[in-house]
């Protein structure tokens, strides 16, 4: 028996492949770019009755010290040319891709989104982000042309300033604008859209999708990027991977929603975490240590430290002591990165974590920047997240796995079971669009 009355929890699936997530070493992992690999994540994650499947995605090759940065996907194919291939091989899996706001036009995104949107039949989703690097801008010739207030945060941005109407508020204002031109009987209406960043007139091409809007999605901290979210996005992909950060930056988002005439539930606050599943508790936790191991080696370790100490640290014992020089807030060492946070803090915080424990730089780096969020048996993570949902730090979890792409399967095969039978999660999918399984209401504009 289920109990009907528990609140409903959304899952979503990652495909990893930046930074020191993927334990590439492990013969369990396959390619990051064949079609194969995308597909049986997919098909596992609607085996599961996940909520959508999302891509990440960079607009250039990243570099540390000069050179490609070489813990990243290198050929990782375009995002929602893959999803639209995954369309076909899926029934109700939403499909989420990273669209950049700055390197593009509303009225081409808006039309790739909704021609994915009718392939799928309605399960189209944007994860809208921002770039002002003009180390980016340079595949485009447009580097750095954007002030640093035009820009919501991305995930991770330790930016600040700004306000949420600006380029990327405008340009989803401007897709949904154009979602809206076509009226009920399937004519289409002329639009006319004039503002700071974009003026634009005619008639869209693409008649209007079956959830009228795809998803957006956005990722940001920052209180700009939190105002941002509450005023514009569907779901929020956050970090807050502790039930006290998370209920504070859950309670924090949604009072900013009534301001814009949104109720809770019209914004799903989902942060990326991970797992690492065991027979039992100590298992788990043994491989999970593991884990960290293979993810943070002694190279990667010195590229963490470099990170944010923004200095060639490369001469440095990975086993000896964190450097005694101070960090460069003005490095050009990283490009194409978000360093974290305050370098200065941040380098501060991690030597009175060594001091205090007695730990070289590995075991530093593997102690700071641990991703394994839920750790346990089936029974310990699913309880986990039944409390993590139910005490409203989430709605739900967007789950990066550090296998590609077999990574999710343990997890829907054995911890998925166990939040059905706790009504904590749907047995079966109830709607056919990407907005119903969010329990997200049809855009006004719709009919």
């Amino acid at each position: 028996m289920t109990a009907p009355t528990r609140k409903q929890m959304h899952l979503a699936a990652h495909f990893p492949g930046v930074n020191n997530t993927t334990v590439w070493t492990d013969p369990r992992s396959k390619s990051q770019i064949d079609f194969s690999s995308f597909e049986h994540l997919a098909r596992t994650a609607e085996r599961g009755r996940f909520d959508f499947f999302f891509l990440a995605e960079g607009l250039r090759l990243r570099e540390h010290n000069g050179r490609i940065h070489d813990l990243d996907v290198v050929g990782r194919p375009e995002s929602l040319t893959v999803l639209s291939a995954l369309a076909a091989v899926t029934d109700r899996l939403g499909l989420a891709a990273t669209v950049n706001a700055t390197f593009n036009e509303p009225y081409e995104l808006a039309r790739r989104l909704a021609t994915l949107d009718h392939l799928s039949d309605g399960r189209a989703a944007w994860n809208v982000v921002t770039s002002s690097d003009a180390f980016t801008g340079e595949n485009f010739r447009r580097g750095g042309y954007l002030d640093q207030a035009d820009l919501p945060h991305v995930l991770g941005s330790a930016r600040t300033g700004g306000t949420p109407y600006t380029r990327a508020a405008e340009f989803v204002a401007t897709a949904r604008e154009l979602w809206d031109t076509w009226a009920p009987d399937g004519t289409p209406r002329p639009f006319r859209h004039q503002g700071q960043h974009f003026t634009i007139e005619g008639e869209f091409t693409v008649p209007r999708s079956p959830q009228g809007h795809p998803v957006v999605i956005q990722a940001g901290d920052s209180p700009e990027g939190r105002e941002f979210a509450a005023s514009a996005a569907d779901v929020v992909f956050t970090r807050h991977g502790t039930p006290e950060a998370g209920r504070t930056f859950y309670t924090d988002v949604k009072a900013r929603l009534a301001k814009y005439g949104r109720q809770p539930d019209d914004l799903k606050i989902m942060p990326g975490v991970t797992f690492v599943l065991g027979d039992s508790d100590a298992e788990a936790q043994e491989s999970a240590a593991e884990i960290r191991r293979r993810q943070i080696s002694p190279q990667n370790a010195i590229l963490a430290l470099e990170q944010v100490w923004g200095r060639d640290l490369s001469s440095y014992d990975p086993d000896g002591p964190l450097p005694e020089i101070d960090p460069d807030p003005d490095s050009g060492l990283v490009q194409g990165r978000v360093r974290i946070g305050d370098p200065l803090a941040v380098a501060a915080r991690w030597r009175a974590l060594s001091e205090a424990k007695g730990l070289s730089i590995r075991q530093t780096v593997i102690e700071t920047t641990g991703r394994q969020s839920f750790i346990g048996s089936p029974e310990t993570v699913a309880s986990e997240l039944i409390e993590f949902v139910s005490t409203d730090a989430a709605d739900g979890f967007i789950l990066v796995p550090h296998l590609t792409p077999g990574g999710l399967d343990d997890f829907v095969d054995r911890v998925v079971p166990l939040l059905q039978e706790r009504g904590a999660f749907r047995s079966e999918y109830t709607g056919s669009t990407l907005r119903s399984h969010l329990g997200l209401a049809d855009p006004v504009g719709k009919d």
